[in-house]
């Protein structure tokens, strides 16, 4: 079978569930998708039961993918990052937006390294505003947005039923 992103490199420092999906997608169409991880491993290597000791929530969002630990915060680090950034085509990353800048992996310094990258940045809040430095996960924007209230009104306390929402309101 011949996959269509066959060759194409993505760096994926994304956690949890927005970023790592669009990796996995990415890798699913063939794509070669390294998964970069702090020390301690992802946090969702915590969440639910395991399957061979590690939860069956990771292996959904980062099955195919290849992994390796990097201390983003040491000295060393950003040396590593760089000689990987020179070989890929896509990062795909979901840190609150000063982040990436903090650590110099922010688009500006990356496209010097490699001009062709594509830096796919995920934010709950946006890059600039009042509110672009807060972290966000769905249920904080599902909160933001109304939804945890009609999803409770709807289908009970506790349960989520967005089905009968129109596209246009995604």
């Amino acid at each position: 079978m011949e996959y269509p992103l066959k060759g194409l490199r993505v760096l994926d420092f994304s956690r949890v569930l927005a970023g790592p999906f669009a990796g996995r997608m990415l890798c699913d169409l063939g794509a070669d998708v390294v998964k970069v991880e702090p020390p301690e491993g992802d946090i969702t290597r915590y969440w639910g039961k395991s399957i061979a000791d590690i939860p069956g929530y990771y292996h959904q969002q980062n099955a195919g993918k290849r992994n390796i630990c990097v201390d983003l915060r040491a000295e060393n680090a950003r040396h590593l990052i760089y000689a990987l950034v020179e070989k890929t085509d896509i990062l795909i990353e979901n840190y609150r937006p000063d982040v990436m800048a903090r650590l110099s992996l922010d688009y500006a310094t990356l496209k010097e390294i490699n001009p062709g990258l594509i830096m796919l940045s995920i934010s709950g809040f946006g890059h600039d505003g009042p509110e672009s430095s807060r972290a966000a996960y769905a249920p904080v924007i599902h909160a933001e947005s109304g939804l945890i209230q009609r999803s409770s009104r709807r289908a009970g306390v506790g349960t989520d039923s967005f089905r009968d929402l129109p596209l246009s309101t995604a």
